[in-house]
């Protein structure tokens, strides 16, 4: 006699709306596309700067325009999500042991973020 085994039916497009932890998941991973948009700015930067100044002062013209600031803060608060976000799950996902304990998870994002500030102050400084 077989049975079948009871199969739970999932919902393809809104499965992660069942737990607020599959929520914040999502949302981590949709500031990929902002970064992604950000890259490609920057690319373009680049390949405006190799045509020569005027065009690279024409592109920084339309940077100042109501939608280039836009996209920029856009991608300034993905980024700065996506970061703390990672950093809460990293001492699940990178459990870093010392002899037969476990470094205790808030010292790793402790470490983590002042990573971070330093980083950020270091460039704040060399950008002035």
């Amino acid at each position: 006699m077989s049975r079948k085994p009871y199969i739970r039916e999932v919902s393809k497009t809104s499965w992660f709306l069942s737990q607020p932890r599959y929520k914040r998941y999502m949302a981590r991973e949709v500031t990929c596309i902002f970064i992604f948009a950000f890259t490609f700015l920057l690319i373009c930067a680049l390949g405006s700067l190799a045509k020569g100044p005027e065009a690279f002062q024409s592109f920084l013209h339309a940077l100042r325009s109501p939608l280039g600031v836009l996209l920029n803060l856009a991608a300034l608060v993905a980024t700065i999500y996506h970061s703390m976000s990672w950093f809460d799950v990293t001492p699940q996902a990178m459990p870093i042991q010392r002899g037969e304990e476990f470094v205790p998870g808030n010292v790793i994002v402790g470490a983590h973020y002042g990573a971070w500030a330093v980083v950020s102050l270091i460039i704040l400084i060399w950008g002035i």
